[in-house]
């Protein structure tokens, strides 16, 4: 039995249920539950803190788990990033009163003390990290640092705290599904790694059928050329094809205009539940 750990709470954990529900996973029907039995895929689900994730993983006590790229860093434990998940997205950077004040020499608070200490490492900066637990941002204000290192989102709570960002992001962070070894020779670590890649891709494409004369088909390929290839059928009015191609949510209705352009009638859309590519 495959068992994975997903995150109890937090930002993390709404959106990885979802995920694994479109990919055909059960999940727990009250946020109170601490383990799902999913029988029918044989796998059990584990929901544990975010932050303790990848260490639950890292010891063999658990074969996968769904945690932030960031909490994977500063964990320190010996696992592989399998995924990309594509939600909760996060930027972790450095701030100060004087963004323009060298970090070297001075105290630097932050929950994530490992990122931190390897970012310093690698750019050969020698200053203090002050370990806390939770929110840092008054940190600088109560003497206890001269800098912090934070998730940072709009910003809005680094201007009430009078700090500015320093330079670039420390890291671009996202939920990432781990483990201990790489998916080959696992049959259940494989079926899992492609159902939520036909998640992934779910999201990220629609379904587009249209009608277009032959002497068009070629144009109106060229605008949606698919995946692999649209699927083309003739239909019973002579002179005319159907077409069905995938294409990216994201450009469709521009997809949509060029192709009325062209000739193309009927052009419909429709959401994709789940494929595999």
């Amino acid at each position: 039995m495959l068992r994975i750990a997903l995150p109890n709470k937090g930002s993390l954990s709404r959106p990885a249920a979802e995920m694994l529900r479109e990919a055909g996973y059960r999940q727990r029907a009250d946020d109170r539950d601490l383990t799902c039995l999913d029988s029918d895929n044989d796998v059990e689900f584990f929901y544990l803190r975010p932050r303790d994730i990848a260490t639950y993983v890292g010891s063999g006590d658990l074969d996968l788990g769904i945690t932030g790229q960031d909490l994977l860093i500063d964990s320190g434990s010996e696992v592989a990033q399998l995924m990309e998940l594509g939600f909760a997205e996060a930027t972790f950077r450095l701030a100060a009163p004087d963004p323009e004040k060298p970090l070297e020499g001075r105290r630097i608070a932050t929950a994530y003390p490992r990122l931190v200490e390897r970012y310093l490492r690698e750019n050969s900066i020698k200053a203090d990290v002050v370990t806390l637990d939770g929110a840092v941002e008054n940190a600088v204000r109560l003497g206890v640092a001269d800098a912090i290192a934070d998730v940072v989102a709009t910003g809005a709570t680094l201007r009430q705290a009078g700090l500015k960002p320093i330079g670039e992001p420390i890291l671009e962070s996202q939920a990432v599904l781990v483990g201990r070894t790489p998916a080959e020779g696992n049959g259940a670590i494989t079926q899992i790694l492609r159902r939520l890649h036909g998640v992934l891709v779910a999201r990220r494409y629609v379904m587009l059928a249209y009608d277009v004369r032959a002497d068009g088909l070629e144009e109106a390929c060229s605008i949606t050329p698919g995946i692999e290839s649209p699927t083309i059928s003739p239909l019973h009015r002579e002179g005319w094809v159907a077409v069905q191609a995938m294409v990216l949510r994201a450009d469709v209705h521009r997809i949509m205009d060029e192709l009325y352009e062209v000739g193309a009638r009927a052009i419909l859309v429709t959401d994709i539940h789940a494929c595999r590519l």
